[in-house]
């Protein structure tokens, strides 16, 4: 096994461990070494005795003689001899040999697809996976929300990533997405970061070859997709800056090369895709005429690698192709059997997990498939792809982040809000604290309220009280300086005769129902409210909690939409 983690695959004939198993009544594969058989027996062989038909010498390879089946024309053969044995039942399939869930790399979150297989997972496929310690030791599933980063790498080493780009590259993240699931399981949202974000990399401990860890310095104002491969940084690099980014704390990396989208393209037998007009892009050498087609393999990759023959030609263009492709992949996984085949099964597992890299809180079959499981809860009609919102740099080759569309949408994320509008509901139906905020809404200029910095961030309640006076119109605010102890939320004290206020106060800072706090008696005339700022608190203007809605204007796809075309 090399620094890394990958170890070797053994030197095993597929096509030679699959036997009939009739306690199942289906193909199953024996991982471990088959003993030889007992010497024939010298008794003469008779006319019912063929090889095959029973005797020592005969029967499926590596079962015993009490667990062999007759194939079809051999069972025909005894019958027609006088056999009156009669087919037994089948057995039932174990539930825990009927499915395996797979997916790999820039296609991991493909896991949500459902069912892929009805086979045993091949134990010396572990040697296939590479593994990299990022200093993180999580378990394959939580009981919580689960945050996932893919990452497609455009390394150039490797067998069937030659001839892509500038030959000798290190890789940079290439195509990054981060997959969250929501603690139910009930909706998923797959934010794609774009490579020419221009943003912090945090410093990065790096796992060397020798067992050594090296520090890798961090850099201020870097385009994103430097966070892999330069200067020595590892997908733990690119783990450590989305975290940073976003404020959600991940739980798994994978990470693949070319390989992946061609491997699962051929394997599902095509992905559907719609073009508006013709393309005919030579740098990635897609040509494509308008309408629908299907795609795989060499041609797979290079739709999703295009960026010249659709929009502005940028990469927020390709972005859109590669969530259309992906969303197309998963309702294809999703509604056909396309695995029931071995043949199929090895050539897929075999492609996919050659091509992955992982962490080593999931760095074996078991862990994947655990995983893997887990996640196929999520029913496509609650899963949604939408960019992390951007505007574009003075230099006009980079994009900055949109910064409050960008928190909006992180603050969805954080809360474990979907983007999809029947999971909102199901939601909001649930919140027994969401009557605080229905009612009626005082007008801003009546609102009274003393604000404290329970926040840790120094000047929060003036910054606050400025707001609300300058662009809330709430003028009989004050700031009361800092609070007797900190906060990890926001709380709003208030009266039963100011719950006008408290809504219309809680409307402005976008807080939670959760955060309003009712005292049980009336308060005097004019006295404030008092607003607790935590440590949740982001700034002013921006709400403290994730709003209902999605911003308005990102670039966000349903995975069960199929009317999408690229344009």
């Amino acid at each position: 096994m090399d620094a890394q983690g990958r170890g070797q695959a053994g030197d095993i004939d597929p096509a030679d461990q699959w036997v009939f198993d009739p306690d199942t009544g289906s193909y199953v594969l024996r991982l471990e070494p088959v003993e030889q058989s007992a010497p024939a027996s010298a008794s003469p062989v008779g006319a019912g005795d063929r090889p095959g038909a029973g005797g020592p010498s005969g029967g499926r390879r590596g079962l015993p003689e009490d667990r062999r089946r007759d194939l079809p024309e051999q069972r025909g053969r005894r019958r027609a001899a006088g056999s009156s044995s009669r087919r037994k039942r089948k057995a039932k399939k174990s539930k825990a040999k009927k499915a395996l869930y797979w997916g790999s790399g820039t296609l991991a979150f493909l896991l949500v697809g459902g069912s892929v297989a009805a086979y045993l997972v091949y134990q010396h496929l572990n040697g296939n996976i590479k593994k990299v310690d990022v200093g993180e030791k999580n378990a394959p599933v939580s009981d919580g929300p689960m945050n996932i980063l893919v990452m497609g790498t455009d390394k150039r080493e490797g067998k069937g990533n030659e001839g892509y780009g500038d030959a000798g590259s290190v890789g940079h993240a290439d195509t990054t997405l981060l997959f969250h699931v929501s603690a139910d399981r009930t909706n998923a949202t797959a934010l794609s970061i774009p490579r020419d974000l221009i943003t912090d990399i945090p410093d990065c401990p790096t796992k060397q070859e020798d067992g050594t860890t090296r520090l890798i310095p961090g850099a201020a104002q870097q385009r994103f997709n430097t966070s892999l491969g330069q200067s020595g940084r590892d997908p733990g690099c690119t783990w450590r800056t989305v975290e940073k980014m976003t404020g959600l704390d991940i739980d798994h990396f994978m990470m693949a090369d070319f390989n992946a989208v061609k491997a699962l393209s051929s394997a599902v037998g095509g992905v559907d895709v719609c073009l508006a007009h013709d393309i005919n892009d030579e740098k990635s050498h897609l040509k494509l005429s308008e309408g629908r087609h299907t795609i795989e393999g060499e041609e797979a990759l290079a739709f999703v690698r295009t960026r010249h023959g659709v929009g502005y030609g940028s990469d927020l263009d390709r972005i859109k192709l590669q969530q259309q492709f992906l969303s197309s992949m998963m309702r294809k996984m999703k509604a056909s059997g396309t695995f029931t085949n071995p043949g199929k099964m090895w050539k897929l597992a075999n492609s996919a997990t050659k091509a992955l890299t992982v962490d080593t809180g999931i760095g074996t079959v078991k862990k994947l498939t655990e995983l893997a499981k887990n996640l196929s809860k999520v029913d496509l009609k609650n899963v949604t792809f939408v960019t992390v919102p951007v505007v574009d740099n003075t230099d006009g080759a980079t994009v900055v982040l949109n910064k409050p569309k960008a928190e909006a949408l992180f603050s969805m994320v954080r809360e474990d809000v979907s983007l999809t509008e029947v999971k909102r509901k199901e939601k909001a139906a649930k919140d027994e604290q969401a009557a605080k905020l229905r009612g009626p809404k005082a007008p801003a200029a009546s609102v009274r309220v003393t604000v404290l910095n329970g926040s840790g961030q120094f000047g929060a309640a003036q910054e606050t009280v400025d707001w609300m006076q300058n662009t809330e119109g709430m003028l009989l605010t004050g700031n009361g300086g800092n609070a007797p102890r900190s906060l990890g939320k926001t709380t709003l004290e208030y009266a039963p005769n100011q719950a006008d206020q408290a809504r219309r106060l809680a409307d402005s800072m976008g807080l939670p129902a959760a955060a309003l706090k009712e005292s049980a008696q009336d308060a005097p005339p004019k006295t404030p409210m008092t607003l607790t700022l935590g440590a949740d608190f982001k700034g002013a203007g921006t709400p403290i909690t994730a709003p209902a809605k999605a911003p308005e204007g990102i670039q966000k796809v349903e995975a069960s939409d199929r009317n999408v075309c690229a344009k």
